[in-house]
């Protein structure tokens, strides 16, 4: 039971649920209106940008205030969270917002100041350090005294169905019902609706910004992808059974910060693309198309946002399954196929035995090889093949789908600099939460993973010089006109990182001992581990 606190004086009591989990408030019948707002939205465990929704017993929506009808237990009003961003801040930021205090709009001021500079002057001014350092300084300390703010002193932290993952705030692990039943709804409302020539172009280009578009709109979009692609009258696929599947593959990626819903989509949007600008629809088999386009929407099915090195080192299920090897990979394929072992989402159901073992085997390869301790091997043979390369020999054929896909995968710094600079702090939010959690269990810290040791220039251009560049390299050998579309934005991302190198060294050098502070966490790069094997730089 939430309660305003009160006098001796006549009070009113309100009966609600909040997922299906009964609740009361109390609060004085003159109580002002602001403070019955923030009652309900304590109990819900809503942000301060997040919409609530109270409905009565007909499913009208009524609204929230001291006016409020008094109930009983048997006509509870139901009270919904909207959220106002699906990938809201952290709770330091919301808690800033609710003082005064946008954080995120300082961050993105002082990034257009070092980018101003960069272009200007080629170095950025210490004190530009020095206010990101204060910025970030602040937001640790409002994460700090989590506990004491209004929100959490109503999280629930016992074991339940939903229980929230560890550094992911405001929601919980795995989507509730109710909210895949909304995106759902949305999704089918939606699917039948023409999407434009204008758009059907724009999607098939690397420079293609996911962040314009909700949940339900990426599953059209997918749709569209499958439509477009001509697999819905080559491979016999009822539009229903389709619209499931994408369905049943949102609903089993999770609120995690990088490797979700929206990742799945920028993989699979960076294939489609790939598919047509370089024709490889002339190229190879439709069933190979298939297979690429389905592998990229699967390939991070049910990620929990810690890696293969943390799933061994903790001995978790997944490594004890899978023997330590590719436990992610391995997991993600297997929920794959969950999925499709359901009649009712399995859109490979009117093929042939034949034809669905070899897809399932195509998949299976595909998805493994997005592990990047496999990286350096495949890349190798790759190479191998590459100046006697066959379209019609099979095992090129594979090779090359497996290349597409890891690059799909990483492809982040091909695409303009708003629309890959988002995902580098989704991306190192998940990083820091799994060194954070190994050092809570006393594993092995992942180096890169460390937000004390990770910079962001030096961990970005040793990324794309020993990682991006010579796999990208490799396909543009094969497929040239691609040179222009994943060769040329990594080389300015590599510039422009490069110069802030500098810059960070420039800095460094003219502080004194006392000055020096650690690496501002605030901004970072995608950090990602060096495979075995590539130790030389890239000569470009």
């Amino acid at each position: 039971m939430v309660r305003v606190q009160q006098s001796i004086m006549a009070t009113k009591i309100i009966y609600f649920t909040v997922n299906g989990r009964p609740e009361q408030a109390e609060f004085p019948i003159d109580c002002p209106a602001q403070d019955v707002k923030d009652l309900f939205r304590a109990a819900a465990e809503a942000g301060p940008h997040d919409i609530l929704k109270l409905y009565n017993t007909k499913g009208n929506i009524i609204n929230i205030s001291p006016q409020l009808a008094p109930n009983s237990p048997q006509s509870c009003y139901k009270l919904e969270v909207v959220a106002a961003d699906c990938n809201s801040e952290l709770l330091g930021s919301e808690l800033a917002i609710a003082l005064g205090f946008d954080l995120s709009s300082m961050e993105k001021r002082l990034q257009s100041l070092e980018k101003l500079f960069l272009a200007e002057a080629a170095e950025i001014p210490a004190i530009v350090y020095e206010m990101k350092r204060q910025v970030e300084s602040f937001r640790e300390k409002l994460e700090s005294v989590e506990h004491l703010s209004w929100l959490g002193l109503f999280k629930d932290m016992s074991e339940g169905t939903h229980k929230p993952s560890p550094f992911y705030h405001k929601r919980t692990l795995r989507k509730t019902r109710e909210e895949c039943e909304h995106v759902r709804e949305k999704f089918l409302q939606m699917s039948s609706l023409e999407v434009s020539e204008k758009v059907r172009q724009y999607l098939k280009t690397p420079t293609f910004d996911n962040w314009q578009w909700e949940d339900a709109e990426i599953m059209v979009l997918l749709q569209v992808m499958y439509t477009d692609l001509d697999f819905i009258s080559t491979f016999n696929i009822e539009l229903d059974v389709l619209q499931q599947f994408l369905y049943e593959v949102y609903r089993r990626y999770n609120n995690i910060p990088f490797h979700n819903f929206k990742h799945c989509f920028c993989v699979t949007q960076m294939m489609y693309g790939l598919i047509w600008l370089t024709d490889l629809k002339s190229k190879i088999d439709s069933i190979d198309l298939l297979i690429m386009l389905t592998s990229a929407v699967c390939h991070d099915l049910d990620h929990t946002g810690y890696n293969n090195a943390y799933q061994i080192n903790a001995r978790t299920e997944l490594a004890l399954r899978y023997n330590d090897i590719s436990p992610l990979e391995n997991h993600h394929c297997a929920v794959a196929f969950e999925i499709l072992e359901k009649n009712e989402s399995n859109i490979f159901r009117n093929l042939s035995t034949e034809h669905y073992k070899r897809i399932r085997e195509g998949i299976i390869k595909c998805i493994l090889a997005t592990d990047m301790t496999r990286h350096t091997d495949i890349l190798n043979k790759f190479k191998t093949i590459l100046p006697v390369f066959n379209f019609s020999n099979k095992d090129h054929r594979d090779v090359l789908m497996m290349i597409i896909i890891k690059v799909s995968d990483i492809s982040n710094e091909a695409r303009p600099m708003d629309v890959a600079e988002p995902w580098l702090d989704c991306l190192l939010q998940e990083f820091f939460n799994q060194s954070d959690m190994e050092k809570l269990e006393g594993l092995p810290v992942t180096p890169f993973m460390d937000r004390d040791k990770v910079t962001k220039p030096s961990s970005q251009t040793g990324f794309i010089r020993f990682v991006l560049f010579p796999l990208f390299i490799e396909l543009a050998n094969l497929f040239p006109c691609l040179e222009q579309h994943i060769i040329d934005p990594v080389q300015k991302a590599l510039d422009y990182y490069t110069e802030m190198e500098k810059a960070l060294e420039r800095e460094k050098q003219n502080r004194t001992p006392s000055e020096v502070v650690k690496p501002s966490t605030s901004k970072e790069p995608e950090a990602h581990p060096e495979p075995s094997g590539t130790t030389k730089p890239v000569n470009l």
